[in-house]
């Protein structure tokens, strides 16, 4: 539950002048590294005012990266995938097929200069999306992400199905979330997934919702819009 003054905040996440953000999705599975030099060039274009603001959604071969705050002790297995350390927010995280990463590059001077209501921002971002399925998501105090709440007779537990990590520079932002929409949930057993080990992860699929990543990406640019304001359809 927001408090009011964050609630406030949150809904001066839309640009007062209705520009539209560029909604890109890449084939195939991109580099990671190629993905970084990309964002790293438009957050520069962003800031220079020579370029709209975008949505970039992409899926990764299976990679672990290590957030700014990412402890050695959690890459349970180095040798797995390769590592890619970055300067986002957060800990360990794994990308990989089947998994929805949308990186978001937003003028948040246009948007409150509000870097804690821009990361509730994106959180009811997910939430609103995965609710298109029937899912109820949720935040937790002292837990980054969204998760899912299970239970069966005699249990329960509360399981990630979407990571947020993000950097701000200038007042534009980068890097993203994720959401498991159907990635191999095995793959995240070489890394603590963002420092919590109390907690396993979960997608769609393994909730027993059978979406594909379109039916996934269209649920996303609905809840984006109500949130952050329109968008456009660009090639990537």
């Amino acid at each position: 539950m927001l408090s009011q003054s964050l609630s406030e905040a949150v809904s001066r996440l839309r640009r007062s002048d209705g520009r539209t953000v560029e909604w890109v999705t890449a084939p195939g599975y991109v580099d990671y590294e190629d993905a970084v030099a990309e964002m790293e060039a438009r957050v520069a274009a962003i800031v220079r005012g020579e370029a709209p603001e975008r949505v970039w959604l992409l899926e990764h071969p299976p990679l672990y990266t290590a957030g700014v705050s990412s402890r050695d002790a959690d890459l349970l297995d180095p040798g797995r995938f390769p590592v890619h350390r970055t300067g986002r927010g957060g800990q360990f995280t794994y990308h990989g097929p089947g998994q929805r990463v949308a990186y978001v590059m937003l003028d948040l001077d246009a948007r409150g200069r509000d870097v804690r209501a821009f990361v509730r921002g994106l959180e009811q971002w997910i939430i609103a999306a995965l609710a298109e399925f029937g899912v109820r998501a949720e935040v937790r105090d002292g837990r980054v992400g969204v998760w899912v709440e299970r239970k069966g007779p005699g249990w329960s537990r509360e399981d990630k199905i979407a990571a947020i990590g993000v950097k701000v520079r200038r007042w534009t932002s980068f890097h993203g979330v994720s959401l498991n929409v159907e990635p191999n949930l095995d793959h995240f057993g070489g890394i603590v997934p963002c420092g919590i080990a109390a907690h396993g992860v979960t997608s769609l699929l393994d909730l027993g919702v059978p979406a594909t990543m379109d039916d996934a990406d269209a649920a996303l640019r609905a809840s984006f819009e109500t949130i952050f304001g329109p968008t456009s359809l660009e090639r990537s």
